[in-house]
């Protein structure tokens, strides 16, 4: 018995507290995937209960009833209706916000229709003194047919007593709460006739959802003249609703109390400043503002350090291990290639902290609500202000986030236009590129001023994609109009167990992610670096020592070995791929070297620098210079000009700020959309736009 796992659903609508509920329980011994079939992302936990049972938590999409209208709500309700499903959970944990339970409950007496054992958690207890809450437990208990834990995330309470409720799940009522079958008793009653072995509420769900039920489907329902039209469905759920209302009502006109005297309405206040029309902007601007310029400031003494380990681990490694093309393997190219992504942890993971707070504090849906008024000029919906933010993370989650935009005109266009916002993979080539070309300076004593270039480059993907989303809209024949609607939370301190467990999560993602990646990149560089076809390559040693001879000059052996290795460079694999295409990228200002970068780095943007610090390692006998260094001295064998000069680094900025750099987030649009119609158009659109701009931006610069 002591093995026995207990499968746990945790569900709730969003904003109630659902994710911290879910941290107390399991902590760090959390995973992350997809769920099968789909690509809506799902969390699993485990935890340790009393009597030595093991929970296995599984966090479900968040949503405000079982009448679905997402696919990510869809995914809570073919859960519950199917048995047979591995997940299927022995417990409900549904988690409600004390301060709105009127509206949690909903959900609660739908599931509880279910007939699964089902536990209420009333969360962020802490507030009820601050809002004049008084609830009588016992009272909603035997109301609501089950046991309730008063929980507070923040201070940390409840949670031992809802992991004892969890263990004696069986003593739960399955019971539900009312019923909702009168609604139309003529209706049920024949329901319940021709299926008396199914739930009569599961019944009604498979009729009117877009689910399935086990072997049950809505053909089986249609031969026993049980279809209806949808006008008459949808008018049998509003019925639904209003009665399960009037239940909710009754009993929490009895079993809580508020005490409006002593509720202190913070909220409404804050919010006529952070959602006016002038003002909210303003305060929108500045805290982007306070997120670039710490990005640059507070993680640079981290990534010197960072940059300054692997470039030591480079030489030792080099120093340490026996000669040969293992060891050059791995200090030329395995250690700067990893280094040349892990330097950019420290900006990566400042980033995930700070949308991580404006999530917490509740600040982020004042932020979409704000959006909203511009985005409709341009042919969006408001909910897609939720992806172009997300995209700042990854495009990946960010188009997979359109799901919850109903008409399907605003969802093609937020996936066609979210790849223009800057994401995490773009961070390490604008960082790198703007501390080679933008001076450290301070605006007026205060702004960094390449905090200032970063947050241009960041605000010039959103503008590029609000009007690339209006010329769609002018183009794309496609009908259909939907009304925004946003829930604003109650502004809470944020947790920072909630907040150090997102940045670890999406950072060691990331991390993992991009480091597969470059460690195959790394390897198949290195030896098309290392390696080369035909006399020129083998002989480079001969050929550069007869050039030196005829030059008759006094060079040491530094330059003469450099020399060499620069020779066998050009006449390796790499050297006559990147020549090849070098007469197509020199007119924006790139050498070859940058447009093998280029190339590679439609993998994922950030293998870009990884990329560089192979090439410019490969042959080096100098191990202890830096990524940047190296980058910052590179020069023009023809010129003599430094290649990451300001012309080429803004060209190579202004490339990356538009080109679609990324095979994965064309594998999703492709996923999102069931065609590769969309996909290709991005990829020529964006990279054809990206071509002129960083075009035009070098031929002016230069």
């Amino acid at each position: 018995m002591a093995d026995h796992n207990i499968k746990v659903a945790l569900i709730g609508n969003p904003n109630t507290g659902k994710t911290s509920v879910f941290n107390q329980l399991t902590g760090l011994n959390q995973q992350v995937g997809n769920y099968p079939g789909i690509t809506v992302e799902r969390k699993q936990g485990f935890c340790s209960l009393p009597l030595g049972f093991k929970g296995i938590i599984l966090d479900l999409p968040g949503t405000y009833s079982l009448n679905a209208s997402s696919i990510d709500e869809n995914v809570v309700i073919e859960l519950l209706l199917n048995k047979n499903d591995k997940d299927y959970p022995d417990v409900v944990v549904l988690v409600t916000d004390v301060e709105n339970l009127k509206r949690n409950l909903l959900l609660f007496t739908q599931i509880k229709d279910l007939e699964l054992p089902t536990i209420l958690v009333i969360n962020m207890a802490d507030r009820m003194d601050l809002k004049g809450i008084t609830l009588d437990i016992p009272y909603l208990e035997s109301h609501l047919k089950t046991k309730i834990a008063l929980v507070s995330s923040r201070k940390k309470t409840g949670i031992e007593e809802l992991k004892k409720l969890i263990v004696d799940y069986n003593s739960i009522s399955t019971e539900p709460c009312l019923n909702a079958s009168n609604i139309d008793t003529e209706y049920f009653n024949g329901l319940r006739k021709a299926f008396p072995k199914q739930s009569l509420y599961k019944l009604w769900l498979v009729i009117t959802q877009d689910v399935n039920f086990s072997n049950l489907n809505k053909n089986t329902i249609d031969t026993h003249n049980f279809a209806k039209p949808n006008s008459e469905l949808k008018r049998l759920q509003q019925k639904e609703t209003i009665k399960r209302y009037q239940f909710i009502n009754d009993v929490l006109k009895e079993g809580r109390t508020i005490d409006t005297a002593n509720a202190r309405d913070f909220r409404s206040r804050l919010d006529r400043v952070l959602t006016h029309k002038v003002w909210g902007y303003v305060i929108f601007s500045f805290i982007l503002l306070l997120i670039f310029q710490s990005i640059f400031d507070w993680s640079s003494y981290p990534m010197d350090w960072i940059d300054n380990g692997f470039t030591w681990l480079s030489a030792f490694a080099a120093e340490t291990l026996p000669k040969g093309i293992f060891t050059d393997l791995i200090s030329q190219g395995i250690i700067p290639g990893i280094g040349g992504i892990v330097i950019f942890i420290p900006q990566i993971a400042f980033l995930f902290l700070f949308i991580s707070i404006l999530e917490e504090t509740g600040y982020m849906s004042r932020v979409v609500f704000l959006m909203d008024k511009i985005m409709r000029r341009f042919g969006l919906s408001g909910k897609s202000v939720v992806p172009l933010i997300s995209g700042t993370a990854c495009a990946i989650p960010a188009i997979m986030a359109t799901r919850n935009i109903e008409n399907w005109k605003e969802r093609l266009i937020t996936i066609l236009v979210t790849p223009f916002t800057t994401c995490s993979a773009r961070l390490p080539v604008y960082s790198i590129i703007i501390s080679l070309i933008i001076p450290k300076t301070r605006v007026l004593g205060i702004f960094n001023t390449q905090g200032l270039t970063l947050m241009g480059l960041y605000l010039l993907g959103f503008a590029t994609a609000v009007l690339s989303a209006y010329i769609l809209n002018r183009v794309l024949k496609i009908k259909g109009k939907t009304f925004f609607v946003v829930e604003m939370p109650n502004y809470k301190l944020p947790l920072f167990k909630n907040v150090g467990l997102n940045v670890i999560e999406k950072t060691k993602a990331f991390v993992l992610g991009a480091g597969k990646i470059i460690l195959a990149i790394s390897i198949v560089l290195w030896f098309l670096a290392s390696f080369g076809p035909g006399k020129n390559f083998k002989n480079a040693e001969n050929i550069v020592l007869d050039e030196i001879k005829q030059e008759q000059g006094d060079f040491d052996k530094v330059y003469i070995d450099e020399r060499i290795a620069s020779y066998k460079l050009e006449n390796s694999y790499i050297g006559i791929m990147g020549k090849t295409i070098e007469p197509v990228i020199r007119p924006l200002g790139y050498d070859w070297k940058i447009g093998i970068a280029i190339l590679s780095s439609f993998a994922a943007r950030e293998v870009f620098v990884g990329t560089l610090a192979t090439i410019y390692s490969v042959g080096d006998s100098d191990n202890e210079t830096t990524i940047k260094d190296k980058m910052q001295a590179e020069v023009n064998q023809e010129t003599g000009n430094k290649i990451f000069n300001f012309a080429s680094g803004m060209s190579l900025l202004l490339f990356y700020a538009f080109a679609m750099q990324c095979a994965s987030t064309l594998a999703i649009t492709k996923k999102e959309t069931n065609t590769w119609k969309w996909p290709m158009a991005q990829l020529v659109f964006m990279s054809a736009l990206a071509y002129v701009v960083a075009l035009v931006a070098f031929q002016s610069l230069k």
